[in-house]
């Protein structure tokens, strides 16, 4: 569990380096439930602008890498 949480606050910190916020952005409750929990990263609903400035972000880190 605490290597979701460390993960999500990693995501978050990169995204808001790059100017993107995902509001929903959480560790999914359903997968951490049971007798042997597999803690999946929720990324959550976000508006278009958000979308689009993450996919800005993408393009620009994948022209970079190329």
């Amino acid at each position: 569990m605490r290597a979701a949480e460390d993960a999500v606050a990693l995501l978050r910190s990169g995204l808001a380096g790059v100017g993107v916020k995902l509001p929903s952005l959480r560790i999914d409750p359903v997968s951490c439930a049971g007798n042997e929990p597999a803690p999946l990263v929720d990324l959550g609903r976000c508006s278009i602008e958000t979308a689009l400035r993450l996919s800005v972000q993408l393009e620009a880190a994948a022209a970079h890498d190329s």
